[in-house]
């Protein structure tokens, strides 16, 4: 199982993006996504948002309002939308995958949990 992350770009600041990631492999379902930002490959990554499987959100409180994270769970996806951008906004932006239940190589059912996609780049300009 992968996550392969998209949507990123550079913007004006006030623009909007809208990320997506999906779990690819045979996936059957995905418990928990999340989203975390890094602003350089030196600092801790940051918190952005949560969702749970019953579609629960949770934000972090500098993005909250403007920030919106969404799921497709026949896709296999989720979403973060993101609104009136600022340079603050910059950075590689993760998404992860908390108990993500798959077929394994013999269709086995199985369980992992902490996945994480390799990150993209979103640039804001002012």
């Amino acid at each position: 199982v992968q996550l392969v992350e998209s949507g990123g770009d550079s913007v004006q600041a006030g623009g909007s993006l809208r990320l997506s990631c999906t779990a690819s492999g045979r996936v059957v379902s995905v418990d928990n996504w999340g989203w975390y930002r890094q602003t350089t490959p030196y600092k801790q990554r940051e918190w952005v948002a949560t969702i749970t499987s019953g579609g629960t959100a949770t934000y972090s409180s500098s993005v909250e309002g403007r920030f919106t994270i969404s799921r497709d769970d026949n896709k296999d996806s989720v979403y973060l939308q993101v609104n009136n951008l600022s340079p603050e906004n910059t950075a590689a932006y993760f998404c992860t995958a908390d108990w993500i239940t798959y077929k394994g190589d013999t269709f086995d059912t199985l369980r992992g949990r902490n996945y994480w996609g390799r990150g993209i780049q979103v640039t804001v300009s002012s």
